[in-house]
């Protein structure tokens, strides 16, 4: 785990996450069954923890080189704000992004694990990376998280991200609430 010092003056000021899929949402093995469909692994965990961002109104992003329909099924299922599959150079995607959401580099989160991520990894106001990620990404990362790619790594971040601005608390305090209703995730962007 790495956390640079100004990490938490960084999180505070994301509004954007975006995260790659091979490798950051998935531990990056691609299953091929007997007709040649594809499947992926997905961690539960990160999911809630973009279900957690959304509700303290944080918008999420996929930019990914591969193009899949599972990729798709679960940005779907997970709401996620903006989806550009199949982007080997993953700045055009990354203009787009920023322009649809009108925000600046300082205002997104990008979550990395290889080289091909670079490009907009290094153009964004906080930078975070997979525990396995590649030695090029970590050295330029703010934050690296202990858990690996699909194994909780994405959810990490999240926290930390929640915690730099001050929504950690409020979560808590809501799921440890007797009354609890799912239905006031929402009331805590608010």
């Amino acid at each position: 785990m790495k956390i640079s010092d100004d990490a938490k003056d960084r999180a505070r000021q994301v509004k954007l996450i975006i995260f790659d899929v091979d490798g950051v949402l998935t531990d990056g093995g691609i299953y091929h069954g007997a007709n040649g469909e594809l499947f992926k692994s997905f961690h539960c965990r990160d999911g809630f923890g973009i279900t957690l961002a959304h509700s303290c109104g944080l918008k999420t992003a996929i930019i990914t080189g591969r193009t899949s329909a599972m990729t798709s099924w679960r940005a779907n299922e997970l709401k996620i704000s903006a989806l550009f599959q199949g982007q080997m150079n993953k700045r055009d995607a990354y203009k787009k992004i920023k322009a649809q959401f009108n925000l600046t580099d300082e205002e997104i989160c990008y979550v990395a694990d290889d080289v091909i991520d670079l490009p907009v990894f290094v153009q964004v106001g906080f930078r975070a990376s997979v525990g396995d990620a590649e030695e090029e990404v970590i050295a330029r990362a703010h934050f690296v998280a202990k858990n690996f790619g699909g194994h909780g790594a994405v959810r990490e971040i999240i926290e930390f991200i929640l915690k730099a601005k001050g929504f950690w608390h409020s979560i808590i305090e809501r799921y440890t609430n007797p009354n609890f209703d799912d239905k006031d995730l929402t009331a805590l962007n608010q």
